[in-house]
């Protein structure tokens, strides 16, 4: 029983949620998150591992970006760093879905 507990403890420390970014020029990143921050139309809302099943309309704002990501050299201008493991993408508006752990972001 406890080394059961013990693997059920090491898939919460995974990184499991997949996150796409796609603008209508390219895909800006596909890579693995901790946790997606969003600026919804009625409002911010965080998008974490395990997420229930959501598709939303998003307005103006940052994207925040939890976890150690990598851009490739065309994408980075248009991110900014805040740390190692928190970044920024910026949008005009635009639309997210997620489902069983992967999310596409269409943005603007």
């Amino acid at each position: 029983m406890k080394r059961l507990l013990k693997q059920e403890k090491k898939c919460y420390l995974k990184n499991n949620m997949y996150l796409e970014i796609i603008s209508p020029e390219a895909t800006l990143f596909a890579g693995e998150i901790e946790s997606l921050t969003l600026p919804g139309t009625d409002g911010s809302f965080q998008l974490l591992e395990n997420h229930a099943a959501i598709v939303s309309t998003l307005e103006a704002g940052s994207v925040k970006i939890k976890g150690n990501i990598s851009l490739s050299e065309t994408a980075k201008a248009q991110f900014e760093s805040v740390s190692k493991d928190e970044t920024l993408y910026a949008i005009s508006s635009g639309t997210v879905e997620m489902r069983d752990n992967k999310i596409i972001l269409l943005s603007d």
